[in-house]
């Protein structure tokens, strides 16, 4: 079986034979392993030319072994052919042709920080405190069909991609749900506040985060993709009514969305499940994606897999950093036989996954050896 098969059967009923062997955020572990994964100039990442875009990513894929992909949107045809990317004596510079103008360019971060190495948190000086200041600083699309015209050429990537790629391994995009989205409106202190004495507007906001979530999730059909990844942080620190009225609510349509597309929905749930498992499995997703145990609380694959019982599919949370990252070979083995063996429980409904995305010190070939012990384990 292909990869793409593999997860294909995985989503079905019936399960599938073969285990396929993915891990979580492909772009964060592209980022911080760049090197190792591919010849190509860092600045291959922004080019506006596809061909080079497919250069690295055909590489990159090949080192990896996983079984899915992210598929990409690109700038306009107009906007690819007035811009290029300039390698110079002092550095790399994003070229408008049009204007002459270039801006220097900066070589991705590994673990994502800034040269600065300041807190990375969202803290609005003037956060939004009615519906009115909501409307404006969340606009939403006068029709949710309009993003998914892609005429003008930023479907072409994706386009290229799939004949590229699409044979083999399985396409996927990736939205937030829309109370996580709420983060940026807020920062963390003042969306756990909003939560707990204005529900009123937190709820409105919401529904225009699902109005512009809608609209990417058909543009993301439009452009090909067979699964939508959908991210849950931080609301685990939400009691379970207001989880339920303000995310689950806005999740099932969100779901029913992606399912009406002809696409499958993964709900990724950051944190602890305590006190939330009728909420997650009432959003109605294809699949159910959980961290691995850390931080004082502990998500068993077994309990996970009893608690589920075959109802949706589920992924893996292997230990991204006790197993993957610093356990031995005997170890990693013995940990993905486990997944595996409880995805099988699950009726074969199952997709072999890390928990949590991939750390920097972690060298892709013990990601590749990974994704091989899924094989090998997954087929037997």
């Amino acid at each position: 079986m292909t990869g793409r098969e593999k997860i294909e059967a995985a989503f079905s009923e019936e399960g599938t034979a073969e285990i396929p062997a993915v891990f979580c955020y492909e772009g964060i572990y592209i980022r911080d392993h760049w090197e190792e994964l591919t010849s190509c100039p860092w600045w291959y990442r922004a080019t506006p030319e596809v061909e080079l875009q497919l250069e690295w990513r055909a590489e990159a894929f090949e080192k990896t072994g996983q079984d899915w992909f992210c598929l990409a949107t690109c700038p306009s045809r107009e906007d690819r052919e007035n811009t290029t990317i300039e390698a110079r004596v002092d550095g790399v510079y994003h070229v408008d042709r049009r204007t002459g103008s270039g801006s220097l360019m900066t070589p991705p971060q590994v673990g994502g920080w800034s040269a600065a190495k300041g807190l990375h948190s969202i803290c609005p000086e003037d956060p939004a405190q009615t519906p009115e200041e909501i409307d404006e600083r969340i606009p939403i699309p006068e029709s949710a069909d309009a993003r998914a015209d892609l005429s003008d050429g930023r479907g072409d990537l994706a386009a290229e991609m799939l004949k590229a790629f699409g044979d083999d391994l399985y396409p996927i995009a990736h939205v937030a749900s829309p109370l996580w989205r709420c983060y940026s409106l807020w920062g963390f202190e003042g969306m756990m506040t909003m939560v707990a004495t204005r529900p009123d507007l937190v709820a409105h906001a919401c529904e225009r985060h699902l109005a512009n979530t809608v609209a990417s999730v058909r543009e993301t059909a439009a452009l090909g993709a067979s699964g939508i990844w959908i991210e849950e942080c931080m609301t685990d620190m939400v009691g379970p009514d207001a989880f339920g009225s303000l995310c689950v609510r806005f999740l099932i349509p969100l779901v029913e969305e992606i399912r009406a597309a002809g696409m499958k929905s993964i709900y990724y749930y950051c944190g602890d499940p305590t006190g939330k498992w009728d909420h997650l499995l009432s959003v109605g997703a294809d699949a159910l994606s959980l961290e691995e145990s850390k931080k004082g609380w502990e998500i068993d694959i077994e309990d996970v897999v009893d608690r589920v019982g075959g109802r949706c599919t589920l992924l893996g949370n292997l230990d991204a950093m006790g197993l993957l990252q610093d356990g031995d070979d005997e170890e990693l083995r013995a940990g993905v036989d486990r997944q595996v063996a409880e995805g099988r429980r699950n009726g074969s409904r199952f997709i072999a996954s890390t928990g949590s995305p991939i750390t920097p010190p972690t060298s892709v070939t013990r990601v590749r050896r990974y994704c091989d012990l899924v094989h090998e384990l997954g087929s037997t």
